[in-house]
């Protein structure tokens, strides 16, 4: 045989799972995008077409919702576990499973006056509204006898509009950005985290308090660093995490430098005192690095695309 296979897997993509949890007059919302990846003995199918060991992708879309209701959604990460244990111990031909979610928040409307008559006014234990800041990610893979998660969050829009400098950079003939002293930072933060709980003899973190804890820290480090570059920012954030939360090991960041420039008014007579800014959206600088626990190893794909 002139070719043999190479890796391989499969799975449905991008299952929308909404669980709406009553607490009498209460409602609690989860609302999640879940991937589902299957690898394991699937070499037949591949060279004959046998399908004798596979899974069918419809099969594990309606087990997303299915568990959705057998087991409910404590948390993104505590969703995939159960359904990376599920798959894994369940069918005997797939060996490992990679389960990937997207989790969007939403938060509850308040009404005008609790105590207001208007129609509506008591209902806002079940009014939400979308919430705008971020989304949350996380990555399950089990193999039957240990688990990786990396969780993290993308599309997180954060800005300084003072204590940011960036100046004594190299300079050759083509350079003609001038050197700041008093700048805007601002980025659009994606990141993963990966924690060391690895089997279940661990204590399992608590994962809703460990997510936002996480992103405390790395909100609380980038408005408190006094920056002389977005790299120093950016390790300061991940410093923090590492520092303060004992179950993650290491942080991946990739940060685009959202510039903004001073508009120049001289033409019109007006003086631009750090006032009125231009923001530009591309091209953009893009600053990544990954911040590791000493002593551990780096184990985020460099290219967070992929993750």
């Amino acid at each position: 045989m002139p070719t043999i296979l190479g890796q391989n897997q499969y799975g449905k993509a991008e299952n929308r799972v909404v669980k709406i949890t009553r607490d009498g007059a209460t409602h609690h919302i989860k609302d999640l995008n879940v991937s589902v990846s299957l690898s394991g003995d699937m070499d037949e199918v591949h060279y004959s077409g046998s399908n004798a060991n596979v899974l069918p992708t419809d099969t594990t879309k309606n087990t997303v919702f299915a568990f959705a209701k057998e087991h409910g959604i404590e948390s993104a990460e505590q969703f995939g576990i159960h359904l990376a244990r599920h798959f894994v111990t369940s069918q005997e031909p797939i060996h490992r499973a990679r389960i990937r979610i997207e989790e969007y928040a939403w938060e509850r409307i308040e009404a005008s006056d609790a105590n207001s008559k208007f129609i509506g006014a008591d209902e806002v234990k079940h009014s939400f509204v979308r919430k705008g800041q971020e989304t949350r990610l996380t990555q399950i893979t089990y193999d039957g006898a240990s688990w990786e998660i990396v969780s993290g969050l993308k599309d997180l829009v954060v800005m300084n509009s003072t204590n940011s400098e960036f100046w004594g950079y190299v300079k050759d003939r083509y350079t003609t950005l001038p050197e700041a002293y008093d700048r805007i930072l601002a980025t659009q933060v994606s990141a993963r985290w990966r924690f060391n709980w690895t089997d279940d003899e661990q204590k399992m973190p608590h994962w809703e308090k460990s997510y936002e804890q996480t992103k405390k820290h790395m909100l609380q480090a980038f408005a408190e660093t006094y920056s002389l570059s977005l790299q120093q920012t950016l390790y300061q954030m991940g410093s923090r995490i590492i520092n303060n939360r004992g179950e993650i090991d290491e942080v991946r960041f990739s940060l685009p430098n959202k510039h903004h420039f001073l508009v120049d008014l001289e033409p019109f007579g007006l003086k631009n005192d750090n006032e009125v800014y231009y923001a530009a959206d591309r091209p953009y600088g893009l600053i990544e690095a990954t911040i590791l626990r000493d002593g551990c190893e780096a184990r985020i794909p460099v290219d967070l695309t992929n993750l």
